[in-house]
């Protein structure tokens, strides 16, 4: 399976769980660390969390496990790394403090049908 369906996948439980401001950044270009990079944040611990399982679960229901994740004890910065695609899940203070996009910018924004 192409890694943008997964990455479609991805998104698409993010938003199920009502993540914000979902951002996809192809950073094939200008990095050899992953394709692409998905950032999104949600408004507390809990749902921080539940973003973070819903995505494992879809994932792994196409098929896709044993992602590395990083940080979700602590879940104000949740980072799921399946290699050829990061999941970076936030709170909303730690999302503006690292402003990643900023950081990622000579990458391509990707629109999602």
């Amino acid at each position: 399976m192409e890694t943008i369906e997964y990455v479609k996948c991805a998104v698409n439980a993010l938003s199920d769980k009502k993540g914000e401001k979902i951002t996809v950044i192809d950073i094939s270009e200008v990095s050899t660390i992953a394709d692409y990079f998905i950032i999104a944040n949600g408004d507390n611990y809990n749902q921080v969390k539940a973003m973070c399982d819903e995505t494992e679960e879809k994932l792994a229901k196409m098929g896709l496990r044993g992602g590395v994740v990083e940080g979700y004890n602590n879940a104000g910065w949740i980072l799921m790394d399946y290699k050829d695609f990061v999941i970076h899940i936030f709170d909303s203070e730690t999302r503006a403090m690292y402003d990643l996009e900023r950081i990622w910018s000579d990458g391509k924004k990707v629109e999602l049908a």
